[in-house]
């Protein structure tokens, strides 16, 4: 009885439409899930999440995220997890809900976001979880160095990554506050002729040995704009799970790793602070 009476009310639920600092806000409640809610600035979805199932992944790049969390130790692990872009803080609840005891740590430049996502959709209380509201790479400079298993970042301001955030300068301090073996995954997005793509793996080349790119393959063929998630290490990544992971998704994905993924790149060069430019601009009918 109480569950139904929770379902009429999230089925009645109005949309929160905020005014912050990336734009306007929206909570769009979902009618099939009853306390789940997208994110969405200025039109744009940013983040899905369920309340009552943080280990619920709606959006296809969070869900390749989540996999690369999966496998960024032996499962049920704590982990100490850097989020760069907090959204609706997804992926943070996520490694909460399927990793307990993990301490966290979720840089959101966008104050009043967070202010929003706190009130409308509140953290566990239990889950170790602190949000800065501070530039990512600022506050990715106050990590210690070594301090974490996994850096997650998925940084869009105006749906582009912010220039900053793309270079080898930025890498090398991702690089800087990994423990040996850990993981960096970054949501990015390109269309075609994929050059930014291209270029951002060249940059992550020259800063980690171990890489792999997971996507729809269309975006890959440069057939359309889309999302893809870089990942990078130290150690040897674990492809083949990652490749079996993504290929049972709803929406199945490719990885690219090693030769393939160097064709891939084609000779792109590395992006420096002093040649880096935002991320394209998504054309109108990606978010139609």
């Amino acid at each position: 009885m109480a569950r139904n009476k929770q379902r009429d009310r999230a089925a009645g639920a109005a949309s929160v439409v905020e005014t912050v600092d990336g734009g306007l806000a929206e909570l769009i409640p979902d009618r099939e899930r009853p306390r789940a809610w997208t994110l969405l600035i200025d039109g744009a979805p940013q983040s899905h999440v369920d309340l009552d199932d943080p280990a619920h992944l709606s959006f296809e790049y969070q869900r390749r995220l989540g996999h690369v969390a999966d496998l960024a130790a032996p499962p049920n692990r704590p982990l100490q997890a850097v989020h760069l872009g907090g959204g609706a803080f997804t992926l943070a609840r996520y490694v909460a809900a399927t990793r307990p005891r993990s301490t966290q740590q979720i840089v959101e430049i966008d104050a009043p976001l967070v202010q929003l996502v706190r009130r409308a959709l509140p953290l566990d209380p239990g889950a170790r979880i602190r949000v800065r509201s501070t530039d990512a790479r600022a506050g990715l400079g106050k990590v210690p160095d070594g301090w974490a298993d996994l850096i997650i970042a998925d940084v869009f301001s105006g749906a582009r990554t912010p220039a900053h955030l793309t270079s080898t300068e930025f890498l090398t301090e991702v690089r800087r506050a990994l423990r040996p073996g850990g993981l960096y995954a970054a949501n990015l997005a390109d269309g075609p002729p994929l050059a930014h793509l291209r270029g951002q793996v060249a940059t992550a080349a020259r800063v980690f040995p171990e890489l792999a790119l997971v996507a729809d393959p269309t975006v890959l063929r440069g057939r359309r704009f889309g999302n893809a998630v870089l990942v990078a290490s130290d150690r040897e990544l674990p492809v083949v799970e990652l490749t079996r992971r993504v290929a049972g998704d709803p929406h199945p994905g490719r990885v690219e790793h090693g030769r393939s993924l160097a064709d891939f790149t084609g000779g792109a060069a590395p992006v420096t602070d002093a040649g880096a430019k935002p991320s394209p601009v998504p054309p109108p009918s990606v978010f139609r």
